[in-house]
């Protein structure tokens, strides 16, 4: 009876901290999938007030962590009608080290109206 505490703690303890580091890793996706959707509002933001599309992939760059947003994809698609829809998508690869180094691609895209 008196081991059985410390045994049944080493068994459960690796479950533990599994389940803690999964955690943590979704937090990390779930941080990683604002910080997207922010960087696709602002790059939109700029597709629609600017006729460049370069200016607005710098916008959306500029929204992501400098750490990573040499890896992000941006695509801008704007027509040049006033009015019309602007849409920047960004897509950014994630990789979940904790998790067996599984890459998890988190997406965003935004849409406005051109406005000049």
């Amino acid at each position: 009876m008196n081991g059985s505490a410390a045994v049944e703690f080493a068994l459960v303890l690796p479950l533990v901290l599994l389940v803690l580091l999964a955690v943590t890793q979704i937090a990390v996706v779930a941080r990683t999938q604002l910080e997207v959707a922010n960087a696709a509002r602002e790059g939109a933001r700029r597709a629609a007030t600017a006729p460049d599309p370069a200016s607005a992939i710098d916008a959306a760059r500029n929204a992501l962590d400098p750490e990573v947003a040499d890896r992000a994809r941006i695509q801008v698609v704007r027509p040049r009608v006033v009015g019309r829809q602007t849409q920047v998508t960004v897509v950014l690869p994630v990789r979940l080290a904790a998790l067996g180094g599984i890459t998890v691609e988190v997406r965003s895209r935004a849409v406005m109206r051109v406005e000049r």
